[in-house]
């Protein structure tokens, strides 16, 4: 009886993944991960951020 149930709990788990992937590479989603793909770009530069905020203590 374990048995039957491992497999069914594998089965839900395993759809589960192929359906957020599936989702996640989804056409609807491609605006959206291409917006992600550029957030790390969108990031201020530390060593900017870093001189103006000692140019402003002074």
């Amino acid at each position: 009886m374990l048995g039957i149930v491992n497999g069914i709990m594998t089965a839900i788990a395993m759809l589960t993944f192929i359906g957020i992937v599936w989702w996640a590479f989804s056409r609807g989603r491609s605006e959206a991960n291409q917006e992600a793909s550029l957030l790390p770009f969108a990031v201020p530069d530390e060593r900017l951020m870093n001189n103006q905020e000692r140019s402003s203590h002074e």
